[in-house]
């Protein structure tokens, strides 16, 4: 998910971009173009997946790279059950309609530009999940300011509210990373990768460290995603009656080591992504 350190990342990204499946559109149409949309009612027969490296599906499959069919939101893979298969068994209309548009490394001013591309492909739902990176700096002092955030969400959802009125747009609220550091400090693998590879610094540095000043360091950065999220909550509210706020409900996973990859201790791996697809689901498209 981290921006500041993914100088490493983006060139294994490159290094095996032939490997990795299902980037991009969950199962492409001969003329590579979506459908037509109808108007939003019932399950939508679109869908457009914003956001970072999460959502990307960043190390889901067999390598460290982003792997879409394993997203969460427009994977493609049946073991995931992402919200676009659920979807395709109730409208089968979307099963050439599924982008993914998340980006390895993208903060909250990625937004905007990626609702730029989502308003061209005119999806019915658009899902998106930002904000990790904005806190997984090298620095505490480096997060983005709260204000700063909420500026660059709401300068997003305004185009998307300005191009897809009638677009439903799902808000996910930012994992709780602090959970993370507090399941993996034990262990010895995800130590050693967290340390060497410096993975979200400003949670994960020194990660065994009891040290007084680590801790409040720890707590600055919970405490930061917690009001990031207050702002993705209120951000949506904003927007109106078609946008959905998860509840927190992404927040509140209580992902253990199992559900991370071995590549970096950090992003979900397949069962990790089933999870996340599962708690943020909204069930029913009545909004």
């Amino acid at each position: 998910m981290i921006r500041r350190w993914h100088t490493a990342a983006l060139a294994l990204l490159a290094v095996f971009a032939l490997a990795c499946e299902g980037a991009g559109r969950a199962t492409p149409g001969a003329s590579g173009k979506p459908e037509p949309t109808r108007p939003a009612t019932g399950y939508p027969a679109s869908m457009a997946a914003l956001g970072d490296s999460i959502t990307a599906g960043l190390g889901a499959c067999l390598a460290y790279v982003a792997c879409a069919r394993n997203s969460w939101s427009t994977g493609d893979n049946d073991a995931i059950q992402s919200h676009y298969q659920r979807i395709l068994e109730k409208n089968d209309r979307i099963k050439r309609n599924a982008d993914n548009l998340a980006t390895p490394g993208a903060e909250a001013d990625a937004l905007d530009g990626q609702a730029r591309r989502a308003v061209e492909l005119k999806p019915q739902y658009v899902t998106i999940l930002i904000g990790a990176n904005d806190a997984c700096a090298g620095r505490v002092q480096d997060m983005t300011p709260v204000d700063t955030f909420r500026s660059q969400v709401d300068e997003g959802l305004a185009r998307l509210k300005k191009g897809l009125p009638k677009t439903r747009v799902l808000m996910v609220s930012i994992p709780d990373l602090y959970r993370l550091w507090q399941v993996g400090r034990e262990n010895e693998k995800a130590v050693e990768i967290w340390s060497r590879g410096g993975i979200c610094p400003s949670m994960l540095a020194d990660p065994t460290s009891t040290a007084d000043a680590d801790q409040e360091r720890r707590e600055s950065v919970r405490d930061r995603i917690d009001d990031y999220n207050t702002q993705l909550r209120q951000a949506c509210r904003a927007y109106g009656d078609r946008c959905r706020w998860d509840g927190g409900a992404a927040h509140r996973v209580r992902f253990d080591v199992d559900q991370l990859n071995r590549f970096d201790y950090f992003h979900p791996n397949a069962e990790g992504q089933k999870e996340l697809a599962d708690v943020v689901y909204p069930g029913r498209f009545s909004w």
